[in-house]
């Protein structure tokens, strides 16, 4: 390894740099880790995501461990950001963009979609991308778009089947007047 660049040790840590398929592998795996816990969670403490104003005992510990995990969750997003910015020779700081609104819809997007150093940069050189990121992260370039959709779609398509319903009572009501 060339002294004169930072290691790009720990995946985990903000040094060094992550292409666009580590990113969004990294990112896929947190997801699913969070999924994971919080499906946990919900296991042993059925009554938390039913009425807020009931909570008490474990519900308050699956509570505070949600929040914690969600805190892990958005510091390791920073970190993957860092790397990915790190990637493209920008200073770390600019992953403060991703708490503004709008603008960071945008930052994302160029995240995804531009292409890093070739070469090696001020924050080393370029990491090569295993396997599974690879894997993970093609997951995570498919997944996200349908779950955009089935969240559009699916109230759609309840409230056209809650209107349908609704006619069909009335009609049946009608004709049995």
């Amino acid at each position: 390894m060339n002294p004169h660049y930072p290691s790009n040790g720990s995946a985990l840590s903000p040094n060094g740099r992550f292409g666009r398929l580590s990113y969004l592998g990294w990112n896929m795996l947190m997801t699913f880790s969070l999924l994971i816990i919080i499906g946990m969670i919900a296991a042993f403490s059925p009554g938390l995501f039913m009425d807020s104003s009931t909570l008490a005992g474990s519900s308050m510990v699956a509570t505070v461990l949600i929040g914690l995990a969600y805190l892990v969750m958005l510091y390791f997003s920073f970190v993957f950001t860092i790397r990915r910015l790190h990637d493209r020779n920008h200073t770390g700081w600019l992953s403060l963009l991703i708490l503004i609104p709008l603008v960071n819809l945008i930052f994302i997007l160029y995240l995804i979609f531009a292409k890093g150093d070739d070469r090696p940069n001020q924050y080393g050189p370029r990491r090569s991308t295993r396997t599974w990121e690879k894997v993970l992260g093609w997951l995570y370039f498919l997944i996200f778009p349908l779950a955009i959709l089935a969240a559009i779609a699916l109230p759609a398509y309840q409230d056209y089947v809650a209107q349908a319903q609704q006619a069909q009572m009335e009609q049946s009501s009608y004709h049995t007047d």
